[in-house]
């Protein structure tokens, strides 16, 4: 994960929230470790970068817990890839730890006084 600021890492605040992220991406379908590793570079303009050796004991956790579940997808001429998909599980967890989110982030802006829509300065 990368640091955008010489003070206050990005891996701190994220801290915790791993699985919802992994969970979101999901939710929108199932996809290979790589996949995944691309959406959170994608979807987070380039903010967040995991390395594999981060991810695969991550999904392995989610696995164990019910929250996902995984497939080896084996194509002809191509090397067989383990495919993630969440589970009813995955999708309730996933709720609730949206609606927490939401309701920290709300109380975070509240305290620091911003709009949700704007920048600090």
């Amino acid at each position: 994960m990368k640091k955008r600021t010489q003070d206050i890492s990005i891996s701190d605040l994220l801290r915790g929230n791993t699985r919802t992220l992994l969970l979101a991406i999901l939710k929108d379908g199932p996809t290979h470790g790589y996949g995944i590793l691309y959406e959170l570079e994608r979807r987070s303009e380039k903010m967040l970068e995991f390395k594999q050796a981060t991810l695969y004991p991550l999904l392995h956790d989610m696995e164990d817990e019910e929250l996902i579940v995984s497939e080896w997808d084996v194509r002809e001429g191509e090397r067989p890839r383990r495919v993630y998909t969440i589970t009813d599980k995955g999708q309730k967890e996933l709720e609730k730890r949206l609606e927490t989110f939401h309701e920290f982030s709300m109380t975070m802006y509240r305290i620091v006084g911003l709009n949700p829509n704007e920048r600090a300065r």
